[in-house]
Protein backbone atom coordinates (compact mmCIF):
# COMPACT_ATOMS: atom_id res chain seq x y z
CA UNK A 1 0.00 0.00 0.00
CA UNK A 2 1.34 3.30 -0.71
CA UNK A 3 2.32 5.41 1.94
CA UNK A 4 1.47 9.23 1.97
CA UNK A 5 4.65 12.01 2.46
CA UNK A 6 4.96 15.25 3.84
CA UNK A 7 6.20 17.81 1.05
CA UNK A 8 10.25 18.07 1.96
CA UNK A 9 12.57 20.84 0.54
CA UNK A 10 15.30 19.83 -1.58
CA UNK A 11 17.94 17.42 -0.03
CA UNK A 12 15.68 16.88 3.02
CA UNK A 13 14.88 13.05 3.98
CA UNK A 14 11.21 11.92 3.15
CA UNK A 15 8.94 11.77 5.89
CA UNK A 16 5.69 9.53 6.11
CA UNK A 17 2.88 10.74 7.51
CA UNK A 18 1.20 10.71 10.87
CA UNK A 19 -0.31 7.65 11.94
CA UNK A 20 -2.33 7.08 15.08
CA UNK A 21 -0.97 4.23 17.01
CA UNK A 22 -3.20 0.87 17.12
CA UNK A 23 -5.52 2.28 14.19
CA UNK A 24 -6.74 -0.30 11.48
CA UNK A 25 -6.88 1.59 7.82
CA UNK A 26 -9.80 1.13 5.82
CA UNK A 27 -9.10 0.71 2.02
CA UNK A 28 -10.22 5.22 1.49
CA UNK A 29 -12.03 4.23 -1.93
CA UNK A 30 -14.74 1.33 -1.06
CA UNK A 31 -15.16 3.92 1.95
CA UNK A 32 -15.85 6.54 0.17
CA UNK A 33 -18.41 4.71 -2.29
CA UNK A 34 -19.88 3.44 0.57
CA UNK A 35 -20.69 7.12 1.91
CA UNK A 36 -21.67 8.64 -1.35
CA UNK A 37 -24.31 5.47 -1.33
CA UNK A 38 -25.65 6.28 2.23
CA UNK A 39 -25.79 10.10 1.69
CA UNK A 40 -27.58 9.48 -1.39
CA UNK A 41 -30.13 7.31 0.55
CA UNK A 42 -29.98 9.94 3.17
CA UNK A 43 -31.09 12.87 0.91
CA UNK A 44 -33.87 10.94 -0.31
CA UNK A 45 -35.07 10.02 3.47
CA UNK A 46 -34.74 13.62 4.38
CA UNK A 47 -36.82 14.81 1.53
CA UNK A 48 -39.57 11.57 2.04
CA UNK A 49 -40.15 12.17 6.06
CA UNK A 50 -41.53 14.64 7.96
CA UNK A 51 -44.57 15.51 9.85
CA UNK A 52 -46.51 15.80 6.56
CA UNK A 53 -46.54 12.54 5.45
CA UNK A 54 -45.77 11.99 1.41
CA UNK A 55 -45.59 8.73 -0.15
CA UNK A 56 -41.78 7.59 -1.56
CA UNK A 57 -43.32 7.43 -4.87
CA UNK A 58 -44.95 10.16 -5.18
CA UNK A 59 -42.05 12.13 -3.37
CA UNK A 60 -39.82 10.56 -6.72
CA UNK A 61 -41.91 11.45 -9.00
CA UNK A 62 -41.84 15.22 -7.71
CA UNK A 63 -38.62 15.68 -7.28
CA UNK A 64 -37.96 14.52 -10.86
CA UNK A 65 -40.21 16.55 -11.89
CA UNK A 66 -38.18 19.39 -10.12
CA UNK A 67 -34.75 18.28 -11.50
CA UNK A 68 -36.09 18.26 -14.84
CA UNK A 69 -38.20 20.75 -15.15
CA UNK A 70 -41.13 18.90 -15.85
CA UNK A 71 -44.60 20.09 -14.83
CA UNK A 72 -47.33 19.25 -11.99
CA UNK A 73 -50.74 18.52 -11.46
CA UNK A 74 -53.16 20.81 -9.24
CA UNK A 75 -53.70 18.10 -6.82
CA UNK A 76 -49.77 17.80 -6.79
CA UNK A 77 -49.01 21.62 -6.27
CA UNK A 78 -48.79 21.63 -1.91
CA UNK A 79 -46.56 18.19 -1.78
CA UNK A 80 -44.62 19.90 -4.61
CA UNK A 81 -44.07 22.70 -2.60
CA UNK A 82 -43.40 20.85 0.70
CA UNK A 83 -41.02 18.24 -1.20
CA UNK A 84 -39.34 21.09 -3.56
CA UNK A 85 -39.48 24.27 -1.83
CA UNK A 86 -38.54 23.49 1.84
CA UNK A 87 -37.08 19.89 2.15
CA UNK A 88 -34.79 19.30 -0.64
CA UNK A 89 -33.02 22.71 -0.67
CA UNK A 90 -33.03 21.88 3.29
CA UNK A 91 -31.40 18.35 3.65
CA UNK A 92 -28.84 19.79 0.78
CA UNK A 93 -28.14 22.63 2.59
CA UNK A 94 -27.66 19.86 5.36
CA UNK A 95 -24.96 18.37 3.60
CA UNK A 96 -23.14 20.83 2.67
CA UNK A 97 -22.63 22.93 6.19
CA UNK A 98 -22.03 19.37 7.31
CA UNK A 99 -19.42 18.53 5.09
CA UNK A 100 -18.08 22.30 5.96
CA UNK A 101 -18.13 21.88 9.35
CA UNK A 102 -16.42 18.40 9.75
CA UNK A 103 -13.93 19.83 6.54
CA UNK A 104 -13.20 22.39 8.99
CA UNK A 105 -12.45 20.57 12.05
CA UNK A 106 -9.77 18.32 10.37
CA UNK A 107 -8.12 22.02 9.24
CA UNK A 108 -8.27 23.91 12.54
CA UNK A 109 -7.18 20.83 15.03
CA UNK A 110 -3.87 20.57 12.52
CA UNK A 111 -4.29 24.47 12.70
CA UNK A 112 -3.62 24.81 17.17
CA UNK A 113 -2.56 21.18 17.28
CA UNK A 114 -5.25 20.34 19.41
CA UNK A 115 -7.59 17.48 19.53
CA UNK A 116 -10.51 19.00 21.71
CA UNK A 117 -10.59 22.24 18.50
CA UNK A 118 -13.62 22.53 16.53
CA UNK A 119 -14.71 25.22 14.11
CA UNK A 120 -16.19 27.19 16.73
CA UNK A 121 -12.81 27.45 18.94
CA UNK A 122 -11.78 30.87 17.05
CA UNK A 123 -14.69 32.50 18.57
CA UNK A 124 -16.18 33.01 14.89
CA UNK A 125 -19.33 31.67 15.40
CA UNK A 126 -19.89 33.48 18.90
CA UNK A 127 -19.23 36.83 16.89
CA UNK A 128 -21.57 35.68 14.02
CA UNK A 129 -24.42 35.26 17.11
CA UNK A 130 -24.15 38.60 17.40
CA UNK A 131 -24.93 39.96 13.85
CA UNK A 132 -27.59 37.45 13.21
CA UNK A 133 -29.16 38.32 16.83
CA UNK A 134 -29.40 41.81 15.90
CA UNK A 135 -31.63 41.25 12.61
CA UNK A 136 -33.71 38.54 14.76
CA UNK A 137 -34.36 40.43 17.96
CA UNK A 138 -33.92 44.07 16.76
CA UNK A 139 -34.77 44.13 13.17
CA UNK A 140 -30.87 45.53 11.86
CA UNK A 141 -30.79 45.77 8.21
CA UNK A 142 -34.27 45.09 7.13
CA UNK A 143 -33.27 46.34 3.96
CA UNK A 144 -31.67 43.26 2.55
CA UNK A 145 -34.73 41.68 3.00
CA UNK A 146 -34.78 37.81 3.76
CA UNK A 147 -30.75 38.25 3.30
CA UNK A 148 -29.73 40.09 5.95
CA UNK A 149 -30.04 37.45 8.02
CA UNK A 150 -27.24 35.79 6.60
CA UNK A 151 -25.58 38.91 5.47
CA UNK A 152 -25.33 40.39 9.27
CA UNK A 153 -23.85 36.96 10.87
CA UNK A 154 -21.60 36.63 7.85
CA UNK A 155 -20.26 40.23 8.14
CA UNK A 156 -19.69 40.13 12.07
CA UNK A 157 -18.21 36.67 11.83
CA UNK A 158 -15.69 38.32 9.31
CA UNK A 159 -15.51 41.41 12.01
CA UNK A 160 -14.84 38.74 14.86
CA UNK A 161 -12.09 36.81 12.98
CA UNK A 162 -10.43 40.23 12.46
CA UNK A 163 -10.34 40.69 15.89
CA UNK A 164 -9.31 37.45 16.87
CA UNK A 165 -6.77 37.56 14.34
CA UNK A 166 -5.47 40.48 15.92
CA UNK A 167 -5.44 39.83 19.29
CA UNK A 168 -3.49 36.37 18.69
CA UNK A 169 -1.03 38.16 16.39
CA UNK A 170 2.40 38.65 18.15
CA UNK A 171 6.29 39.65 16.67
CA UNK A 172 7.20 35.92 16.42
CA UNK A 173 4.05 34.83 14.42
CA UNK A 174 0.96 33.33 14.95
CA UNK A 175 1.27 30.52 17.83
CA UNK A 176 -1.28 27.71 18.50
CA UNK A 177 -2.04 28.34 21.92
CA UNK A 178 -2.15 32.25 21.63
CA UNK A 179 -4.81 31.43 18.60
CA UNK A 180 -6.86 28.97 21.33
CA UNK A 181 -6.58 31.35 23.97
CA UNK A 182 -7.37 34.60 21.89
CA UNK A 183 -10.37 32.73 20.27
CA UNK A 184 -11.79 31.19 23.36
CA UNK A 185 -11.61 34.79 25.37
CA UNK A 186 -13.45 36.56 22.56
CA UNK A 187 -15.92 34.14 22.33
CA UNK A 188 -17.02 34.58 25.87
CA UNK A 189 -17.37 38.13 25.23
CA UNK A 190 -19.81 37.61 22.48
CA UNK A 191 -21.47 35.51 24.11
CA UNK A 192 -22.29 37.98 26.65
CA UNK A 193 -22.85 40.65 24.36
CA UNK A 194 -25.49 38.07 22.63
CA UNK A 195 -27.14 37.51 26.26
CA UNK A 196 -27.54 40.72 26.36
CA UNK A 197 -29.28 41.81 23.12
CA UNK A 198 -31.77 38.65 23.92
CA UNK A 199 -32.39 40.14 27.46
CA UNK A 200 -32.38 43.68 26.29
CA UNK A 201 -35.41 42.39 23.50
CA UNK A 202 -38.76 41.85 24.05
CA UNK A 203 -39.92 38.26 24.91
CA UNK A 204 -42.02 36.28 22.76
CA UNK A 205 -40.82 34.50 19.23
CA UNK A 206 -38.00 36.66 18.45
CA UNK A 207 -36.35 35.49 21.72
CA UNK A 208 -37.13 31.96 20.39
CA UNK A 209 -35.79 32.49 17.54
CA UNK A 210 -32.77 33.29 18.49
CA UNK A 211 -32.48 30.49 21.04
CA UNK A 212 -33.33 28.55 17.70
CA UNK A 213 -30.11 30.13 15.59
CA UNK A 214 -28.01 29.70 18.85
CA UNK A 215 -28.34 26.25 18.72
CA UNK A 216 -28.04 25.47 15.35
CA UNK A 217 -31.56 25.16 12.59
CA UNK A 218 -31.39 24.84 8.93
CA UNK A 219 -35.17 25.75 8.96
CA UNK A 220 -34.28 29.00 6.79
CA UNK A 221 -33.33 26.93 3.80
CA UNK A 222 -33.71 27.66 0.92
CA UNK A 223 -32.53 27.22 -2.87
CA UNK A 224 -31.06 30.99 -3.55
CA UNK A 225 -28.41 30.25 -0.64
CA UNK A 226 -27.09 26.45 -1.14
CA UNK A 227 -24.60 27.70 -4.46
CA UNK A 228 -23.12 30.08 -2.22
CA UNK A 229 -22.34 27.92 0.57
CA UNK A 230 -21.83 25.31 -1.62
CA UNK A 231 -18.86 26.92 -3.76
CA UNK A 232 -17.25 28.54 -0.43
CA UNK A 233 -17.04 24.84 0.99
CA UNK A 234 -16.12 23.20 -2.20
CA UNK A 235 -13.14 25.94 -2.88
CA UNK A 236 -11.95 25.29 1.28
CA UNK A 237 -12.22 21.79 0.69
CA UNK A 238 -9.85 22.08 -2.75
CA UNK A 239 -7.42 23.86 -0.59
CA UNK A 240 -6.98 21.55 2.12
CA UNK A 241 -6.51 18.91 -0.62
CA UNK A 242 -3.86 20.59 -1.97
CA UNK A 243 -2.09 21.25 1.23
CA UNK A 244 -3.05 18.10 3.14
CA UNK A 245 0.83 17.02 2.44
CA UNK A 246 1.71 20.67 4.24
CA UNK A 247 -0.83 19.24 7.52
CA UNK A 248 0.70 16.45 8.18
CA UNK A 249 4.41 18.54 8.24
CA UNK A 250 2.59 20.94 10.52
CA UNK A 251 1.42 18.40 12.60
CA UNK A 252 4.93 16.92 13.55
CA UNK A 253 5.99 20.46 14.91
CA UNK A 254 7.54 23.62 13.27
CA UNK A 255 10.47 22.37 13.41
CA UNK A 256 10.03 19.30 11.57
CA UNK A 257 7.44 21.24 8.84
CA UNK A 258 10.42 24.15 8.70
CA UNK A 259 12.77 21.41 7.87
CA UNK A 260 10.54 19.75 5.37
CA UNK A 261 10.06 23.01 3.50
CA UNK A 262 6.48 24.40 5.01
CA UNK A 263 6.80 27.81 6.56
CA UNK A 264 4.53 26.86 9.48
CA UNK A 265 3.42 30.78 10.66
CA UNK A 266 2.72 31.06 6.38
CA UNK A 267 0.94 28.05 6.70
CA UNK A 268 -1.35 28.87 9.67
CA UNK A 269 -2.10 32.30 8.27
CA UNK A 270 -3.81 30.51 5.29
CA UNK A 271 -5.23 28.30 7.68
CA UNK A 272 -6.34 30.67 9.42
CA UNK A 273 -7.81 32.38 6.63
CA UNK A 274 -9.51 29.55 4.62
CA UNK A 275 -11.34 28.21 7.93
CA UNK A 276 -12.52 31.29 8.48
CA UNK A 277 -14.36 31.91 5.18
CA UNK A 278 -15.78 28.74 5.39
CA UNK A 279 -17.14 28.88 8.91
CA UNK A 280 -18.27 32.07 8.71
CA UNK A 281 -20.22 31.07 5.56
CA UNK A 282 -21.59 27.99 7.31
CA UNK A 283 -22.27 29.44 10.20
CA UNK A 284 -24.14 32.41 8.54
CA UNK A 285 -26.72 30.05 6.82
CA UNK A 286 -27.10 27.23 9.53
CA UNK A 287 -26.42 28.59 13.01
CA UNK A 288 -23.78 27.38 15.34
CA UNK A 289 -23.94 23.59 15.17
CA UNK A 290 -21.75 21.62 17.62
CA UNK A 291 -19.60 18.36 17.65
CA UNK A 292 -20.00 17.99 13.91
CA UNK A 293 -16.40 19.46 13.58
CA UNK A 294 -15.10 17.39 16.50
CA UNK A 295 -16.65 14.14 16.27
CA UNK A 296 -16.29 13.71 12.64
CA UNK A 297 -12.73 14.20 11.71
CA UNK A 298 -11.28 11.62 15.10
CA UNK A 299 -13.78 9.16 13.90
CA UNK A 300 -12.73 9.45 10.53
CA UNK A 301 -8.95 9.23 12.07
CA UNK A 302 -9.77 5.81 13.58
CA UNK A 303 -11.13 4.46 10.64
CA UNK A 304 -7.81 5.56 7.45
CA UNK A 305 -5.33 6.70 9.46
CA UNK A 306 -4.05 10.24 10.78
CA UNK A 307 -2.69 11.35 6.89
CA UNK A 308 -5.00 14.25 6.26
CA UNK A 309 -4.97 13.17 2.69
CA UNK A 310 -7.16 10.60 3.63
CA UNK A 311 -9.42 12.43 6.38
CA UNK A 312 -10.04 15.10 4.32
CA UNK A 313 -10.92 13.15 1.39
CA UNK A 314 -13.57 10.74 4.01
CA UNK A 315 -14.56 13.41 6.88
CA UNK A 316 -16.90 15.85 4.60
CA UNK A 317 -19.04 12.91 3.29
CA UNK A 318 -18.84 11.41 6.72
CA UNK A 319 -19.96 14.69 7.85
CA UNK A 320 -22.52 15.43 5.09
CA UNK A 321 -24.34 12.22 6.36
CA UNK A 322 -24.48 12.92 10.39
CA UNK A 323 -25.79 16.06 9.33
CA UNK A 324 -28.76 15.03 7.13
CA UNK A 325 -29.67 13.00 9.66
CA UNK A 326 -29.65 15.01 12.29
CA UNK A 327 -31.65 17.72 10.76
CA UNK A 328 -33.85 14.97 9.83
CA UNK A 329 -34.02 13.78 13.64
CA UNK A 330 -34.45 17.60 14.61
CA UNK A 331 -37.65 17.74 12.59
CA UNK A 332 -39.50 14.32 13.66
CA UNK A 333 -38.80 13.79 17.42
CA UNK A 334 -41.02 16.58 18.56
CA UNK A 335 -42.98 16.92 15.32
CA UNK A 336 -44.73 19.50 14.25
CA UNK A 337 -42.68 21.17 16.50
CA UNK A 338 -39.01 21.58 15.24
CA UNK A 339 -35.78 21.23 17.82
CA UNK A 340 -32.65 23.06 17.50
CA UNK A 341 -30.34 20.54 15.43
CA UNK A 342 -27.39 21.47 17.50
CA UNK A 343 -29.29 19.65 20.18
CA UNK A 344 -29.78 16.52 18.41
CA UNK A 345 -25.88 16.70 17.35
CA UNK A 346 -24.78 17.07 20.93
CA UNK A 347 -27.44 14.19 21.95
CA UNK A 348 -25.64 12.10 19.43
CA UNK A 349 -22.02 13.41 19.65
CA UNK A 350 -21.33 13.28 23.78
CA UNK A 351 -22.19 9.58 23.93
CA UNK A 352 -20.35 8.58 20.54
CA UNK A 353 -17.82 10.66 21.73
CA UNK A 354 -17.01 9.02 24.98
CA UNK A 355 -17.17 5.76 23.23
CA UNK A 356 -14.71 6.91 20.95
CA UNK A 357 -11.82 8.65 23.56
CA UNK A 358 -12.75 4.58 25.50
CA UNK A 359 -11.57 2.55 22.77
CA UNK A 360 -9.25 4.43 21.28
CA UNK A 361 -8.33 7.56 23.74
CA UNK A 362 -4.34 6.62 22.83
CA UNK A 363 -5.32 8.50 19.70
CA UNK A 364 -7.59 11.46 21.08
CA UNK A 365 -5.16 12.48 23.18
CA UNK A 366 -2.38 12.57 20.68
CA UNK A 367 0.00 9.47 21.42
Amino acid sequence: MSRTTAPRAEGSRRVPAPRAEGSRRIPVPPLLTGLALVLLASLVCGVALGATGIGWGRVARLMWAGLSGGSVGADDAGAYTIVWEIRFPRVVLAAVVGAGLAAVGVAVQALVRNALADPFVLGISSGAAVGANAVILFGALAGFGVWALSFSAFVSALAATALVYAVARSPLGLSPLRLVLAGTALAYGFQAVTTVMVFGAERGEAARSAMMWLLGSLGGATWPKVPLVAATVLAGLLWLGVRAGALDALAMGDETAAALGVPPDRLRRELFVVTAAVTGTVVAVSGAIGFVGLMVPHLVRMLVGASHARVLAVAPLAGAVLLVWADLLSRLLLAPTELPVGVVTAALGVPAFLLLMRRGGHALAGR
